[in-house]
């Protein structure tokens, strides 16, 4: 309730009588609203902000439900043409949630640590992807009963090493279209790699990042769990709906 208190004066002090919607109430409980401390903000975020509470600065969630509607068109229009979204998200709460969306929504991810080339080098990061889907093949297969016993210790183990680097890839046949980032300063690797290969960028972008960067900047919190749950929930939805 406090949350919603906090967003609600800050939003009046700066509109005074706007109305908050119940979709902002909902980014609110989310926590979407609650940037960071003032001493970071950017200077390119500020028109994003209408208040400061406790030295935290408030995001203008009107915005962000703008921000939120033209990333998840954009994505419907690419999905329902057969694009691919990849999903990325390393910072370690966020791994669980990363690969969640990823396996509902039918869409390639990373979540463990970007492997440099992912896009720059596509063809050498595919055929580590095919490798790790042969031996998984192979293992089902029964095709390692020939091999001795710590030749398929060797193998087993092989196949847990990629799964980490490449379980979310399998189903990357190509570069992606659209990659979703929840932390630009956590995976800025990913945005340099995207911007060389042209791939559209959609983000969470906290008061310390420069929204500019993005093709499609979603003002909100990207440290709390609950604020990246919610919208990566909103684009699932939409990947989802496109398809059929």
């Amino acid at each position: 309730m406090d949350s919603m208190n906090t967003i609600t004066d800050a939003t009046i002090s700066k509109e005074e009588t706007r109305v908050v919607t119940e979709e902002e109430r909902e980014m609110m409980e989310a926590g979407l609203h609650l940037g960071h401390q003032t001493s970071k903000l950017h200077p390119r975020m500020e028109k994003f902000v209408v208040g400061i509470r406790n030295t935290v600065h408030i995001i203008d969630l009107e915005v962000t439900k703008q921000k939120l509607d033209l990333a998840l068109d954009y994505i419907s229009q690419v999905v329902s043409k057969g694009g691919i979204v990849l999903f990325v998200g390393t910072k370690l709460p966020y791994q669980n949630l990363i690969k969640e969306i990823g396996d509902l929504s039918g869409m390639p991810y990373v979540k463990e640590r970007w492997l440099g080339g992912t896009f720059t080098n596509f063809s050498v990061i595919k055929k580590r992807v095919d490798h790790f889907k042969d031996l998984k093949r192979q293992q089902e297969s029964g095709a390692f009963e020939k091999y001795t016993k710590k030749e398929q210790s060797d193998k087993q183990k092989e196949i847990t090493d990629l799964e980490r680097k490449f379980g979310g890839l399998v189903s990357l046949e190509r570069i992606p279209d659209v990659v979703f980032i929840c932390d630009l300063t956590k995976d800025d690797s990913c945005f340099k790699e995207a911007r060389i290969k042209g791939v559209k960028v959609v983000a969470q972008v906290d008061t310390n990042v420069d929204p500019l960067l993005v093709d499609f900047p979603i003002p909100a919190n990207d440290d709390a769990i609950t604020a990246v749950r919610y919208i990566l929930e909103k684009v699932k939805e939409v990947i989802l709906k496109s398809k059929k």
